[in-house]
């Protein structure tokens, strides 16, 4: 699972998987150690969630809780304006864009 989240934050690649039983599409900006010791990924989630509220938000998921995830073909070229590693809230960044 590493692997293909480094890889699609090297590429800039978008990520699918199921979190909390919804499916999610996001861009993955950085992935590393939160401050509460798990191993988690810092997104941009473009679809997915409970309700369209959910959508074009920032979100934090444990590693733990992704499930069938598939890097897809589509990238995006623009890293977001609000994009700064610092919000990440990590301990430690094990790759970022």
């Amino acid at each position: 699972m590493e692997g293909i989240i480094k890889t699609a934050i090297e590429n800039r690649q978008l990520l699918s998987f199921e979190y909390k039983n919804k499916i999610r599409l996001v861009e993955p900006y950085t992935f590393g150690e939160s401050s509460s010791g798990k191993d988690t990924l810092s997104a941009f989630q473009i679809e997915g969630g409970s309700d369209e509220s959910a959508n074009s938000v920032w979100r934090q998921f444990s590693i733990r809780q992704i499930k069938n995830l598939k890097l897809m073909d589509t990238k995006f070229e623009v890293i977001r304006e609000d994009y700064h590693s610092d919000n990440a809230n990590m301990n430690l960044i094990y790759w970022t864009v």
